[in-house]
């Protein structure tokens, strides 16, 4: 009989330390299964109004870039472009726009009317290169070194603090050739 009071305890005690650790956890910080690896391999198509496409190829240049995953429909978007125009006048490494299930009339429009901080920006018109890239949702935002290992990856918009002490640094560092101590 105290056998049966056992079990209901210890599945209460289980329950309540996988509560507890995913308390300690940060929900922004979603793991990439591609850090530290290369790429994935794709091609895209320049959105309209633009003459660059993006491809794999384009983040194998010997410098670091960032790469962007963005849309014109997308608000957390609109909130980080200035930071992005202003990183982008810092000239620490190129910046290309992965547009992701955007409408190209739409992007077009976007980028005239806010800027465009990127070198290259490839239309994903159907998703299927974001899914490549593991992305969850936009934006996100990821550092590429030289060689075209993805080094870090941002889930969400990017705030000046991520600008000042994660990209920038990181961006320096890897041009450098530096081991970064830069968590991203």
């Amino acid at each position: 009989m105290r056998l049966s009071y056992l079990i209901p305890l210890a599945l209460f005690v289980l329950i309540g330390l996988g509560l507890a650790v995913g308390l300690t956890l940060n929900p922004r910080e979603i793991p990439s299964a591609l850090i530290g690896k290369p790429v994935p391999d794709f091609a895209l198509p320049p959105v309209q109004g633009r003459e660059l496409g993006l491809a794999a190829t384009d983040l194998k240049s010997g410098q670091p870039s960032v790469v962007n995953v963005f849309a014109s429909w997308c608000v957390p978007c609109r909130v980080e472009h200035p930071l992005l125009m202003a990183l982008r006048r810092d000239n620490l490494a190129p910046i290309h726009g992965l547009n992701y299930k955007d409408d190209p009339a739409d992007v077009a429009k976007w980028l005239d009317q806010l800027g465009d901080p990127f070198t290259r920006t490839g239309a994903d018109r159907n998703g299927r290169v974001g899914i490549d890239w593991g992305v969850y949702g936009v934006p996100e935002t990821f550092i590429v070194d030289g060689a075209g290992q993805i080094v870090c990856k941002h889930v969400g918009p990017l705030m000046q603090w991520d600008i000042d002490n994660k990209i920038r640094p990181l961006l320096r560092d890897l041009a450098a050739g530096r081991q970064s101590q830069v968590k991203c």
